[in-house]
C-alpha cells in the first residue's frame, strides 16, 4: 500500500527515462520499507474499511424489495418486516460491542478484525441463501453480533499513531468506510439488475472475506496485555473508570449517537420530499439517488482535510465549529422549495459530517488509555448503533404527523442540543483537570 508521495516519486520516475523499470521499482520499494508499521496499517485498514462500507451498503438499498420476493405481503407488512431486518442487525451490534471490544483489549484489535470481516463473510452468505422472512431476520441479527471491523480498526490506529497525527488518521479512515458506503448501492444495483439480489449478498461476503485477508496478511501489530490488576477492586474497575475525563468520552458517545441519527433522519421519506418539490415531474428515482449521495461526496473530500485541521488547532474548536455550522445548515434546509437548493444544503451537510465524526474519534483517543481503547470504541460503536435506530424512527414520525421540512428542524433542534452536552462536557473536563 503505498501514499500519495509514493505516487507521485512513481510518476515522477516513469517519465524520466534515465530510470530502468528495475531501478524504479527498487526506489519504490525502499520507500515502502521505510514508512513506519503505523502508516501502513493505516492505509490498508482504510481500504478495508472502504471494501465493508461497500459490501454493507450494497445490500441495504434493496432490503425491501428482497423481502418482497419471499411471500405475498401487504403493504403494512412489507414495511414492518423491512424496518425490522434492517433495524435487528443494528440492536444486536449495540448489545455486543462492548463485549468484543472488552475481548480486544485483552486479545489485541488485530483478532477481532478478522473476526468481524469473516464472521460477516458467512452471515452475508447466509443471508442470500434465506427463502423465508423469519430466517433472513434471524441471520441478520447475527450479523450485527459479528460487525466490529471500523470499531477495531480505529481502536488499533489509535493505540499507535503518533498524537500529532491522530486527527488525519481518523479522517483517512472516516474516508475509506463512507467512500465505501456512498459507492456499494451503485454497485449493488448494477449487481442485482443483472443476477437477482440474492448475488449482492453473497458479493458483501466475498468482499469481507478479501477485507479479512488484507487485514490478515498485511497488518502487523505488537500487542501486549497490560498487566493483571493485583487487587479485586483493579480487577473490577471499568473502562470508563480509567479514563482521562468521563464527561468528555460520554459527550462523544452523545455525538456518534446524534450525528447518526440527524444524519439517516432524513432517509425514509428524502424520495417522498424530492417527489414533493419536484410537484411528480421529473425523475424522483434519479434526484433522490443524487441528493442522497451527495453528503457522502462532500465528507470524502472533507473528512481527511478537517482531521489534519484538528490536529494542528485542536480537536474540540472543530468539533464545537462543525456542530454550529450543522446546526444552522439543517435548520436552513427547512426552507429549501426546490431539489437545487437541497442538493447544495445535503452537499453542506456532509461538510459538517466531515467535522463531527473524526474530530470526535479523535477526542475519544486521546482520552482513552491504550488499556482500555478498544472498549471505549466500541461503546461509540454501540451508540452509534442506536443512533441508526432512533433517528429513521424520528423522521418518518415526524414526516408523518407534520411535514418534511419538519424533519429538518428537529435535526437542526438535536444538533443544538449535542453543542450544548459537548460545551458542558469540556467545560466540567477543564474544571477536573484544574481541581
Amino acid at each position: 500500500m503505498v501514499s500519495r508521495f509514493n505516487i507521485y516519486i512513481f510518476g515522477i520516475l516513469v517519465l524520466n527515462s534515465k530510470y530502468t523499470n528495475l531501478e524504479i521499482e527498487k526506489m519504490i520499494n525502499l520507500n515502502i520499507k521505510e514508512m513506519p508499521q503505523w502508516r501502513k496499517n493505516l492505509y490498508v485498514l482504510a481500504f478495508g474499511d472502504f471494501v465493508s462500507g461497500t459490501g454493507f451498503s450494497m445490500c441495504l438499498p434493496f432490503l425491501p424489495l428482497f423481502i418482497s420476493q419471499m411471500a405475498h405481503f401487504t403493504n403494512v407488512q412489507l414495511t414492518f418486516y423491512s424496518g425490522l431486518a434492517y433495524a435487528v442487525a443494528f440492536i444486536s451490534q449495540a448489545i455486543v460491542s462492548p463485549l468484543w471490544g472488552k475481548l480486544a483489549d485483552q486479545t489485541g484489535r488485530k483478532p477481532m478484525i478478522l473476526r468481524s470481516a469473516f464472521g460477516m463473510c458467512i452471515t452475508g452468505f447466509l443471508c442470500g441463501l434465506a427463502h423465508n422472512i423469519w430466517i433472513l431476520i434471524f441471520w441478520r441479527f447475527v450479523y450485527g453480533c459479528f460487525s466490529g471491523y471500523n470499531s477495531n480498526s480505529q481502536a488499533l490506529v489509535a493505540s499507535e499513531v503518533p498524537d500529532n497525527q491522530g486527527g488525519k488518521a481518523m479522517g483517512i479512515l472516516t474516508t475509506g468506510r463512507v467512500g465505501g458506503q456512498l459507492i456499494g448501492p451503485i454497485i449493488g444495483g448494477m449487481i442485482a439488475e443483472v443476477w437477482g439480489y440474492r448475488m449482492t449478498f453473497y458479493l458483501f461476503g466475498i468482499i469481507m472475506f478479501i477485507a479479512g485477508i488484507l487485514a490478515l496478511v498485511f497488518v502487523k501489530e505488537e500487542f501486549t496485555p497490560h498487566e493483571v490488576a493485583k487487587n479485586a477492586s483493579q480487577k473490577e474497575k471499568s473502562a470508563l473508570a480509567q479514563v482521562n475525563s468521563l464527561p468528555i468520552v460520554i459527550a462523544m458517545f452523545i455525538t456518534a449517537m446524534l450525528v447518526n441519527a440527524v444524519t439517516k433522519s432524513i432517509n425514509p421519506v428524502i424520495s417522498l420530499f424530492v417527489r414533493q418539490l419536484l410537484h411528480g415531474h421529473g425523475s424522483v428515482s434519479v434526484v433522490s439517488g443524487i441528493i442522497t449521495a451527495l453528503p457522502g461526496i462532500a465528507t470524502i473530500m472533507a473528512a481527511h482535510r478537517f482531521g489534519d485541521l484538528g490536529d494542528q488547532i485542536g480537536a474540540r474548536k472543530v468539533l464545537v465549529a462543525g456542530l454550529i455550522f450543522s446546526g444552522c445548515v439543517f435548520f436552513a434546509t427547512s426552507w429549501v422549495g426546490n431539489v437545487y437548493t437541497l442538493g447544495i444544503c445535503r452537499f453542506l451537510i456532509g461538510i459538517s459530517d466531515a467535522a463531527l465524526l473524526p474530530l470526535a474519534q479523535t477526542v475519544l483517543m486521546n482520552n482513552a488509555p491504550d488499556a482500555v481503547v478498544s472498549r471505549v470504541f466500541s461503546y461509540m460503536q454501540s451508540f452509534q448503533a442506536i443512533g441508526s435506530i432512533i433517528g429513521p424512527m424520528l423522521g418518518s414520525i415526524i414526516a408523518g404527523h407534520f411535514s418534511y421540512p419538519d424533519v429538518f428542524v428537529m435535526t437542526a433542534i438535536l444538533a443544538a442540543i449535542n453543542l450544548l452536552i459537548v460545551l458542558i462536557s469540556f467545560k466540567m473536563g477543564n474544571n477536573k483537570k484544574n481541581a
